[in-house]
């Protein structure tokens, strides 16, 4: 075998090593992030908060979370804020959720977020999808927060101007037209 041959040979082991090894640390990373994201069954507070955060709770239901960078002090958490989300369903604000939860056992948090459909913009199919362990460490999470604050504004139907600042969703563009069969 030539040098040249020999080299090239040994280059590729070394790239096929290395990239081997990159793929098991990535994968090894990755099983890792994956484990931490389940639940694995156990209830706590602070996967609770956990989920808070993660799961951009906090962006809605926290007053200026979102524009702070996410620095906006733990005991504001939660209370729900006073800017509305305007589009065809009215406009909704973003509840209190330790007024709200804080009225609800756990069984009935589990029961809300499994079977109601909320308006825009909340992701109520995200939170139906979350797993009954993270609901209820959600839900304890929330009452560990203390002092629930004051309820967010009340819900305006359609065709009525929301009092205070609010965002406004565009209106969809229609589904595009089936191709006629041919």
């Amino acid at each position: 075998m030539s040098s040249r041959y020999a080299s090239t040979a040994a280059a590729l082991a070394l790239a096929t090593a290395f990239l081997s090894t990159a793929v098991w640390l990535s994968s090894a990373e990755a099983a890792k992030e994956s484990k931490q994201a389940r639940s694995d069954g156990k209830i706590s507070v602070d996967r609770g908060r956990y989920l808070a955060k993660v799961a951009g709770c906090n962006d809605c239901h926290t007053a200026n979370y979102a524009f702070s960078g996410g620095t906006t002090p733990e005991n504001e958490w939660l209370k729900g804020d006073h800017i509305g989300w305007k589009g065809p369903w009215g406009t909704t604000y973003p509840p209190n959720l330790r007024i709200a939860l804080g009225g609800m056992t756990e069984d009935q948090w589990v029961k809300v977020a499994k079977t109601t459909q909320f308006r825009p913009p909340m992701p109520w199919f995200a939170l139906r999808d979350m797993d009954e362990a993270d609901l209820r460490s959600f839900h304890r999470y929330v009452r560990s927060l203390g002092d629930p604050g004051q309820q967010a504004p009340a819900f305006v139907p359609p065709g009525m101007e929301p009092k205070g600042p609010y965002f406004t969703f565009p209106e969809l563009p229609p589904p595009p037209a089936k191709a006629a069969a041919r």
